[in-house]
């Protein structure tokens, strides 16, 4: 399948320029410790299709592909870390070097099925070892005026607002021209790795050690089944509509909760039923974290792989009052706010502990946020942005519940699993069930007791998980 996605690149491409021979040393940087492993597993085998996440939207009006190719070397040219390589025979490094050229593909109208192409280009991956972490696809949609863009990077070194930053600095050049206008200096990969070089660890560490649960918790949402026969990723999608989410932010907000909140309280009650016992039980799981809430001049202008995981743990008490559990959670992620730019290696680690802290993950995608100068500027020239979609990268871990808010207000629930861990039956089964405890809650009382919101899934059939066939990494 990879050697077909290959074949389909085929009308317009931009080559990389080969190093001069002679050429200057280049310089490096240490691979940031958040994205170590999903760089060393795309080095072994780059066509699994983990760590590649996708950004799309309409294209609506002219579109010179001199000028959109030009955009994006500007870009380029002007972003360190959209020319980083990865190396890892000496040790683990980024090599930054002083050029790379664009990879930008055309496809004409009907030669090219959208969801066929969608999960090629996933399963085509990146040769982390050769600059570039973002290829640029166009498809004609046959309407006229009316074209696919499709920005393809990979996790290790770009993250989702950092695509969202490029795709405004590409729009800026295009309107310019093709050449990006001058700005102010924003801080790239070298800053942020100088930063975090210079962090003291020892209040963090402390931290965790302090916080985590003494019992190993209960980290799975499944229940242990038999082998899945099945093979790859997969996604199951449930969907809140845009009423469900209004009455549900409400209930929160008059609680001064937010809607992380509760979507992580969803996910630890799938913890809790799985874990198959009576009583409290501690539970825990990855959540992301933006990375950017760190005292770097600039931070949130960064390109690069910023965003993070932190082991988000708590003990679930069926007697206990359903406030309670989502005030625990609420207090916990601000806790860790202050260390969001430490790893989950790291923590587990310090904890000292052979057992797992996490094996699934609560990503809350960024909500779309409009720009309105920019926007502005774009109408003049007669181009239009349709509805940006996202499609979230999957892990090492066996199952992640990936939510993203629409523009319409509704909010989509992505359940991304392991095949060979969790079949697709047992994936719809926690996108469903997690889906209908979020519906519950705001008609229950946060003094209700957590077991009250636990009969929702009253009858319903616990999912299952498979065994690892190996030992897998976070």
């Amino acid at each position: 399948m990879a050697s077909s996605a290959r074949r389909r690149r085929v009308w317009l491409r931009t080559d990389r320029r080969p190093a001069a021979s002679g050429s200057a040393v280049s310089p490096t940087v240490p691979v940031p410790w958040q994205r170590s492993e999903a760089l060393l597993d795309s080095a072994v085998d780059r066509y699994t299709g983990r760590h590649v996440e996708q950004l799309w939207w309409r294209w609506s009006g002219p579109l010179d592909m001199e000028r959109f190719v030009a955009a994006w070397q500007s870009v380029m040219d002007r972003e360190t870390i959209l020319r980083a390589a990865f190396e890892w025979e000496a040790k683990p490094r980024l090599v930054l070097r002083a050029d790379a050229c664009p990879e930008v593909v055309r496809h004409r109208a009907d030669t090219a099925d959208w969801d066929e192409l969608l999960e090629q280009d996933r399963l085509h991956g990146f040769d982390v070892s050769r600059p570039g972490p973002l290829r640029i696809t166009l498809v004609d949609t046959g309407e006229p005026g009316v074209t696919r863009v499709l920005l393809t990077f990979h996790q290790g070194l770009l993250d989702t607002r950092s695509v969202l930053l490029l795709r405004n600095e590409f729009s800026r050049a295009y309107l310019a021209g093709g050449a990006l206008p001058g700005g102010e200096r924003r801080p790239d990969i070298r800053d942020w790795m100088d930063w975090l070089e210079g962090q003291d660890t020892t209040t963090a560490r402390d931290f965790f050690r302090r916080t985590l649960p003494a019992r190993t918790p209960a980290v799975l949402p499944a229940l242990p089944g038999p082998r899945t026969r099945q093979h790859g990723h997969g996604r199951a999608g449930a969907r809140l509509t845009t009423a469900e989410v209004a009455r549900l932010h409400r209930w929160a907000a008059l609680r001064g909760l937010p809607d992380s909140s509760v979507l992580h309280a969803a996910w630890a009650l799938l913890l809790y039923r799985a874990a198959d016992t009576s009583g409290p039980v501690p539970v825990g799981f990855g959540i992301t974290v933006s990375g950017r809430g760190i005292a770097l001049d600039g931070v949130e202008r960064l390109v690069g792989p910023v965003r993070g995981c932190l082991p988000m743990t708590a003990v679930v008490d069926p007697a206990r009052p359903i406030g309670g559990l989502l005030a625990d959670l609420r207090d916990r992620a601000l806790d860790m706010a202050a260390y969001e730019w430490v790893s989950t290696r790291q923590i587990q680690e310090w904890a000292g502990r052979s057992a797992r802290l996490l094996e699934s993950l609560v990503c809350v995608e960024p909500a779309p946020r409009a720009l309105p100068g920019l926007q502005a500027r774009l109408d003049d020239a007669g181009i239009r942005y349709g509805r940006r979609h996202t499609g979230a990268a999957y892990s090492l871990l066996p199952v992640t519940l990936s939510v993203r808010e629409d523009t319409d207000g509704s909010r989509g629930l992505t359940v991304l699993h392991d095949r060979t861990r969790i079949s697709d039956t047992d994936a719809a089964l926690l996108a469903d069930q997690c889906a209908r405890l979020l519906r519950r809650l705001p008609v229950l009382d946060a003094t209700e007791p957590v077991a009250e919101l636990l009969t929702t899934l009253a009858g319903t059939k616990p999912p299952r998980v498979a065994p690892p066939r190996r030992a897998t990494r976070t």
